[in-house]
């Protein structure tokens, strides 16, 4: 079954340009121009992955995004930002947005559809998820399987970025990563990221996972690691 794609783009030439080479690529396109207009086609039929500008008539990217994770029919989709906005503030907010990627334009299209399969990959049931073991720290359980996080067996709703940098340190407990091998593993090392995306994400990680975020402990000049148990 072919994957479905939702291109919401106002600029025409780049919408038509974007939608071949997908289509070309095996993958369901539909597309739209507005916010408005890609969030009605996506609770029609829910896409599996969201390629998302920014800068957009009516609603932008950012609103459409907080909208598309709002409504239980899209949440589950991936969405990916495609913009030109490379400043740090408007990456942090795209990421906070959940959206799982931000793309800058210009960027090369064998690089976006590498990020597209990665993602589909990672949601999906292959070798990224699949006969992933599950991780226990007291009463802090991950399921990579599952893409499942609890703590004391109540969910924790984390952003994509947010899941993926857990993962990466759980997995390896005190182990020490810098910030530039976080993003490496997690979104690869051709994203424009800072050192400040990076210390935003782990401050609402830490939040999000209340006593059991001190287990995420900065490695001052260096970066960060998870303890497999406090004050490890």
């Amino acid at each position: 079954m072919k994957n479905r794609l939702l291109l919401i783009e106002d600029e025409i030439n780049l919408q038509n340009s974007l939608a071949y080479l997908l289509e070309r690529e095996g993958f369901a396109v539909e597309s739209a121009s507005t916010g408005e207009a890609g969030l009605e086609l996506a609770r029609a039929t829910p896409p599996d992955l969201v390629l998302l500008d920014v800068n957009l008539p009516g609603i932008d990217g950012f609103e459409t995004a907080r909208r598309l994770r709002a409504d239980p029919r899209t949440r589950a989709s991936l969405i990916i930002m495609l913009t030109a906005r490379a400043h740090p503030d408007d990456i942090v907010q795209g990421l906070s947005s959940v959206a799982d990627d931000y793309v800058t334009k210009p960027f090369l299209p064998r690089v976006l559809l590498a990020r597209i399969a990665a993602h589909l990959r990672r949601a999906g049931t292959g070798e990224d998820a699949g006969g992933a073991a599950l991780l226990r720290f007291g009463g802090l359980s991950i399921d990579p399987a599952a893409h499942d996080v609890r703590l004391d067996a109540v969910q924790v709703k984390l952003t994509r970025t947010e899941y993926d940098i857990l993962v990466l340190l759980a997995a390896h407990p005190n182990r020490v990563f810098t910030r530039s091998q976080i993003i490496d593993q997690v979104r690869g090392s051709d994203f424009a990221i800072t050192d400040r995306v990076v210390d935003t994400q782990i401050s609402g990680l830490r939040k999000k996972l209340g006593g059991a975020g001190q287990r995420i402990e900065t490695v001052h000049g260096v970066g960060y690691k998870f303890l497999d148990a406090p004050g490890a």
